[in-house]
């Protein structure tokens, strides 16, 4: 569905400052690059070499003295994951380098999380006592969880937290506490997701142990964590965080292992399962195809089934795991379009004479919690304002939600302002720039939704509310080719902070029809001249041209279409509007 706000298309112009890129470089990709400030070839660089040195990151030489000394004491070693995809591949990232540095006792736990919530609380330590670790490591989580680290150091349990969420005014009394994002902390980059830490923590520990003689006297070879990095490269891309270098490296090395079938069983079969080509696979197929699959299993059951598909190295076993998580998704996807359409009800009794409300929240007891997220995220898009879903919980009479925001809205800073405000009206809250998670009663709602349109409208005026589609400019006709499709797609990876380069231009309708009851095919031809070329909108059937040779305005990608062995330029159409 298109949105009912008017589109404003600003074409983007290149980032202040000298551009040093190579004259041999394609013009096309050399405006694109330039666009997203890249200032020489040089920082186009990607090798892991370029990496920002794990000596900047703080606590991760502690927490590798930590790891050393509970494995040299055989201690035994609990994993406390995520319920999401990055917190999934993180657990699955520190389970296996931990057991290729030699440790024996090890394990790992993921909250359900309608019983559980979030992140090491004092119910889910009750379930960690049983297992009688002698360290606690958090993985994507950890980082607000004041009373679940208390208590388990009051147990006797040394924790070790890794995380990259945004820290509160007080952080957690652990043992050793590994997060850009904590205050002080020296990482050039902050936007490392959970995985991304665990991959630094695993690099001081190997270095480490290796200075320690560790490798050497048990006659273990020393491991390359570079094997993992499929593994990194998921986690990073499925949770949205921006694509600076550093992260781009990492999605860059882990994309090329898995491209070469040096991943592990578990992402080469969710591959298969979701329909992508495993040597030309993208940045787009993880967030799009391979993450959903993932974070099914922790919207709907437990994310134990997507760990033990990352970590299972019998390919049947991580076949038969890649289809439940498939069958999962499709059950999510159906759960998603009926929530969505009782939500597009509830908007229309928002529409009162003087407009919508800035920021917007939205509740039905009947909402699956584990799905309200992607709700927020579509009544986000679609009317491009910050959207707070909310659904019942296991707590009768508390209602959790998730939120979605928009470019220029801090949402978890917002949330602490409308704390601050609004004291106990939150129950707790917690996450980062552009989504966020929030418990409330249920008594509270209707106050909260009144205070987060007061908050938002504090910080956002109503240009920042229009609805802006970048573009890259206009392409030539004799750019509209299958090659430099295929030079765009491998000039990534794309992805939030580095987006995928589109376009936009006005063509001429030679052909339309709907594909799939929802999709709309075209036949188009540039207005100034050229080759026909295909195109599709998805789900813009109900939008499609009355008749045949209407002049449209387009923003597109080019893709590259593959149909029973044969590869084809298409232009994939983010918008269109009608000119005559």
């Amino acid at each position: 569905m298109s949105s009912p706000l008017e589109k404003m298309i600003v074409r983007r112009s290149p980032a202040r400052g000298g551009q040093d890129l190579s004259g041999g470089m394609h013009p096309l990709l050399r405006r694109v690059y330039a666009h997203r400030g890249v200032a020489s070839t040089a920082a186009l660089n990607l090798g892991l070499s370029e990496l920002h040195s794990l000596s900047w990151l703080g606590g991760a030489r502690a927490a590798a003295a930590l790891l050393h000394r509970v494995m040299a004491s055989q201690g035994r070693i609990l994993v406390l994951a995520d319920f999401d995809a990055d917190g999934a591949t993180s657990c699955a990232l520190m389970i296996r380098g931990l057991r290729m540095m030699g440790a024996e006792n090890l394990d790992y736990l993921v909250p359900d999380r309608f019983r559980f919530g979030y992140g090491l609380t004092k119910e889910i330590l009750e379930v960690a006592l049983e297992y009688r670790p002698d360290l606690l490591v958090t993985v994507d989580n950890g980082i607000s969880s004041l009373e679940g680290v208390a208590a388990a150091r009051a147990a006797g349990i040394q924790v070790l937290i890794t995380d990259h969420h945004l820290p509160g005014q007080m952080l957690p009394d652990a043992d050793v506490i590994v997060n850009p994002n904590q205050p002080g902390d020296p990482f050039p980059s902050k936007h490392l997701a959970g995985v991304g830490v665990v991959f630094y923590v695993l690099a001081a520990l190997r270095d480490r142990l290796r200075t320690q003689g560790w490798f050497d006297d048990r006659k273990l070879a020393e491991p390359n964590l570079a094997s993992l990095l499929d593994l990194v490269a998921l986690g990073t891309v499925a949770d949205v965080v921006p694509l600076d270098r550093n992260n781009r490296i990492l999605v860059h090395q882990g994309l090329k292992r898995i491209r070469a079938g040096r991943c592990c069983k578990g992402i080469d079969a969710l591959v298969r399962v979701s329909g992508r080509r495993r040597s030309i696979l993208t940045a787009s197929d993880l967030g799009f195809a391979l993450g959903p699959r993932l974070n099914a299993a922790g919207r709907l059951e437990t994310m134990s089934l997507g760990i033990e598909c990352l970590l299972t190295d019998d390919a049947v076993t991580a076949e038969n795991l890649a289809w439940q998580l498939d069958s999962l998704n499709r059950e999510r996807r159906a759960i998603e379009d009926e929530m969505r359409q009782q939500a597009t009800v509830d908007m229309e009794g928002l529409l009162p004479e003087g407009g919508l409300p800035f920021g917007i929240c939205l509740f039905r007891p009947e909402w699956h919690p584990g799905v309200v997220g992607i709700l927020a995220a579509r009544i986000r898009e679609y009317y491009h304002r910050p959207v707070i879903a909310f659904a019942g919980g296991e707590t009768p009479g508390l209602l959790k939600g998730s939120a979605r925001s928009v470019p220029g809205l801090h949402i978890r800073d917002t949330l602490d302002s409308l704390a601050a405000r609004h004291p106990k009206l939150l129950r707790n809250f917690g996450g980062h720039a552009m989504a966020a998670g929030v418990s409330l009663d249920r008594n509270d709602f209707e106050r909260f939704t009144v205070a987060f349109d007061q908050e938002v409208r504090r910080c956002l005026g109503e240009d920042s509310l229009r609805c802006v589609i970048h573009s890259d400019g206009e392409l030539a006709p004799e750019d509209l080719q299958l090659e430099v499709a295929e030079l765009l797609r491998e000039g990534g990876p794309w992805g939030q902070g580095f987006p995928e380069p589109q376009f936009d231009g006005r063509f001429r309708v030679v052909e339309h029809r709907v594909v799939g009851d929802r999709h709309l095919k075209l036949t188009l031809i540039p207005a100034g001249g050229g080759e026909p070329v295909d195109a599709i909108a998805f789900g813009q059937a109900e939008h499609r041209p009355e008749s045949g040779q209407e002049l449209l305005r387009l923003v597109y990608r080019l893709e590259v279409n593959e149909f029973r062995g044969r590869r084809r330029l298409q232009l994939l159409i983010e918008h269109f509007e009608v000119l005559g």
